[in-house]
């Protein structure tokens, strides 16, 4: 089979993989429909995590059974399936008290760039959808499976809740899916902190009522300008920077909150202004399986439309322009078809 493989900073390469197979009877295998290039798989792309050996790419994905273990026995082969990037069994006390992607046999999904994928932990992992759904959903369906589903998160750690005021930092995938869920949860008003004209907008399409271009000091006092000299409510901490950790919590009012799942890059954050503060602070991998059977009615319904986040569709074997592309900030998030 075709799978992308990343080689060195800048160097990604689609080349011939062994096709999966069953290891566990807790595993399942999908052909895949559709999977895309995460702002997370950037980190190493930009050097700014180590690579090591040459090893296969990808977390996100939807896709149709082709085979199953034997103890695998919520799905079955020909249906469509939503996952997760972390993987559960769904069962342990972790996943029963809502935190799946903490799962006490998690595994974190690395190699979904590619035309067949395994999932480990099939059985509490992989949602099925009645029907194989049209395929102008597909990139719904696709997003909640981690941009959509961690979007979620960050507004219910933020604690986002009907007529408050939410600040989502950060335009990529996740943030803008940050605000949909702040919209769908009922914030009244949403500031949306982006400096790109592109992304503004579908920020404003998906529920934003106020866009804030200004980055440091200068972002964070055109949010007190913004809410009355105080600051949010919930505030979307969708980065994972040093600067977009500091422009979150000081972006949030006295007793508010801050939902953080950018993966952490040199963040360090001082004990003594937190705890003067007053802000609450959650976040973490998102617990993505909790929120798929609600999420994906979302999306079949209409009600919802994370897709539109993917605005570069690619075959898979150019999976390398679709990496350049996002580096470049030429595109949001991309899409490949195997």
């Amino acid at each position: 089979m075709r799978g992308a493989v990343i080689y060195a900073p800048g160097d990604v390469r689609v080349e011939n993989l062994d096709e999966p197979k069953i290891l566990q009877p807790t595993d399942a295998v999908i052909r895949t429909v559709a999977t895309c290039v995460c702002g997370s798989d950037l980190w190493p792309y930009r050097g700014a995590e180590p690579i090591g050996d040459p090893h296969p790419m990808g977390h996100e994905y939807v896709g149709i059974v082709e085979e199953v273990g034997s103890e695998v026995a919520n799905v079955r082969p020909g249906q469509f399936v939503v996952g997760s990037f972390a993987t559960s069994d769904n069962t342990c006390a972790n996943c029963l008290n809502g935190w799946q992607s903490n799962c006490l046999h998690r595994e974190f999904m690395s190699t979904c760039q590619a035309e067949y994928v395994r999932i480990p932990n099939a059985h509490g992992t992989l949602v099925a959808t009645d029907e194989h759904p049209d395929a102008e959903v597909v990139p719904g369906l696709l997003a909640v499976s981690d941009v959509m589903g961690t979007g979620w998160y960050a507004a219910l750690a933020a604690e986002v809740r009907p007529g408050s005021t939410a600040v989502v930092v950060g335009d990529g995938a996740v943030g803008l899916c940050g605000v949909i869920a702040a919209k769908e949860l009922g914030a009244e008003r949403i500031i949306a902190m982006s400096r790109h004209a592109s992304r503004q907008r579908l920020a404003l399409e998906f529920g934003a009522t106020d866009v804030v271009g200004e980055r440091g000091d200068e972002g964070i006092a055109r949010v007190k300008d913004l809410t009355g000299g105080i600051g949010a409510d919930s505030v979307l901490e969708c980065v994972g920077t040093a600067e977009s950790m500091r422009q979150a919590l000081h972006s949030t009012r006295p007793g508010g909150n801050v939902g953080f799942v950018g993966v952490p890059h040199e963040v360090q954050i001082d004990g003594q202004e937190l705890f003067f503060s007053h802000v609450g602070l959650r976040g973490g991998p998102a617990p993505v399986r909790r929120y798929l059977p609600d999420l994906i009615d979302r999306v079949l319904s209409g009600r919802i439309n994370p897709g539109k986040v993917f605005d570069l569709t690619l075959p898979l074997e150019q999976v390398a322009e679709g990496y350049k592309a996002m580096d470049e900030r030429r595109a949001v998030k991309s899409l490949l078809k195997p």
